[in-house]
């Protein structure tokens, strides 16, 4: 597939993101596809003054949108929920219609990765979703903390003394969810690719060097060697670049 320039100016092309960004047709057969939604700076840096909000822009505010629309549901690591402020998924007119002929939810679930359950349960992810919040922890989480989540969300087990990224995978399928994504961070992300889960990764690249010591999108040495990607499509627009990079072997 040629690289793809999509005229994101025009509000009208919402449509035109969604099909670009369109989930492959094995998604209808049950079979999952996992895909990453990073920002990063051109040196690299995944944060500036410690967020990613600060590398953002309008027409990032608008992929990261079209792609929760898309999504069934956004596994996310509990850092970043706490660091980003996480909010619940929430409906988009714009593909309501979309989304009830593909059998979907009204919006994407949320779901938390923690090991340790340091979550604010007061927070809206927890009072105010329109998809029950989904937590996955370890058979080792604390006890006390875990019936507290459980009240407010469901609480997936998925391995004894860290999160089993497969397994954590597998409950997310197993509810019908085959639609993938995951907005990190770069720990949540390097356990995702170094266990085979990621099949598609959507890099914003922002005009703007850092000049600071942020992560980049991946940390973690849990990656066997370098993974080649390949571009299927690209967007540019105010100097932001938004690529789209799959695997070979997830390629179709």
């Amino acid at each position: 597939m040629n690289p793809l320039t999509v005229p994101v100016g025009d509000p009208a092309s919402l449509e035109s993101l969604a099909a670009v960004y369109a989930y492959p047709e094995q998604v209808t057969a049950g079979q999952p596809w996992l895909r990453a939604n990073m920002v990063a700076a051109l040196d690299g840096s995944a944060r500036l003054e410690g967020l990613s909000e600060g590398l953002s822009g309008e027409a990032d505010k608008r992929i990261f949108g079209v792609l929760r629309a898309l999504a069934d549901a956004v596994l996310v690591g509990a850092e970043t929920v706490r660091a980003e402020g996480y909010r619940p998924a929430r409906a988009r007119t714009e593909f309501a219609g979309a989304r009830r002929a593909a059998g979907q939810e009204a919006a994407s679930a949320i779901a938390i990765v923690s090991r340790g359950l340091e979550l604010d349960l007061s927070a809206p992810l927890f009072t105010g979703p329109l998809v029950r919040t989904v937590v996955i922890t370890t058979e080792d989480s604390p006890a006390a903390a875990r019936r507290a989540v459980a009240e407010v969300a469901d609480v997936v087990v998925a391995g004894e003394r860290s999160v089993d990224l497969r397994e954590a995978v597998a409950a997310l399928v197993a509810r019908g969810w085959t639609r993938l994504l995951t907005e990190g961070g770069p720990r949540l992300l390097g356990g995702l690719a170094g266990a085979g889960l990621l099949d598609e990764l959507c890099l914003s690249v922002a005009p703007l060097l850092t000049g600071g010591d942020g992560p980049g999108i991946v940390r973690g040495a849990g990656i066997p060697g370098a993974q080649h990607m390949r571009l299927v499509s690209l967007i540019e627009e105010k100097g932001f670049l938004f690529t789209r990079y799959v695997r070979p072997a997830s390629a179709g």
